[in-house]
């Protein structure tokens, strides 16, 4: 099974190097842009982020951009390719911060702590910015033929088999590490939240139970 994902660096590796971040978006989205194209796209970023601070994620449409940042339609269709991969730009930020935290951070979300107190922070930084980007987070989940593939989830679920793997090394890490991503989804997020009305508090100390009970913490 792991051979159907991609290669994800030990973080207690080389941990004096550059980590390389996964973008959310398609590899199409190319990180050194000409100055005016950048800027055409931070314009429409720009203007999507206002249409959810006033309308939430549900105003967010390609042509509702378009009119916000006084641009044509196809312009937005060009730079972003659909309304899922513009929702994925406005998330490559908060992805990108994350990353960086749990491949290079300080402890114990970051190299430097026992794997078991990472997975415990991962899952607690995951869960806060999960519930302070939900809206967001559900508007942009990917149809379930491409819910596993995208390269930023892929990443996060490699960071837990190796931290399984510290822990666990007879377990099936792949299986283990798609049930404990599970307990993160903005759905189940959403629903435990919104719906059940469960504080952050109390699904922060679900995941650290449930890390404890699955890694025998």
């Amino acid at each position: 099974m792991s051979s159907l994902l991609p290669p994800c660096p030990d973080p207690e590796e080389k941990i004096g190097e550059p980590q390389r971040l996964l973008r959310l978006g398609s590899a199409g989205d190319e990180p050194c842009l000409r100055a005016d194209a950048a800027r055409n796209r931070a314009r429409l970023l720009d203007a999507a982020a206002r249409l959810i601070a006033e309308h939430g994620a549900a105003g967010v449409t390609m042509e509702a951009v378009a009119a916000a940042a006084d641009v044509g339609k196809g312009t937005v269709f060009r730079r972003f390719g659909d309304r899922t991969g513009l929702l994925m730009a406005l998330l490559d930020h908060s992805e990108q911060k994350m990353q960086a935290a749990f491949l290079g951070g300080p402890p114990p979300l970051g190299p430097g702590a026992p794997p078991v107190e990472r997975l415990r922070a991962f899952g607690i930084a995951a869960l806060r910015r999960c519930v302070d980007e939900l809206d967001l987070q559900l508007a942009a989940e990917p149809a379930a033929e491409r819910r596993y593939a995208v390269p930023a989830r892929r990443v996060q679920h490699s960071h837990v088999v190796v931290l399984l793997r510290q822990t666990l090394p007879d377990a099936d890490h792949e299986l283990l590490a798609h049930t404990l991503m599970g307990y993160l989804n903005p759905v189940l997020v959403h629903h435990l939240t919104r719906q059940c009305g469960l504080s952050l508090a109390r699904l922060e100390n679900g995941w650290s139970d449930l890390v404890d009970r699955v890694t025998g913490g």
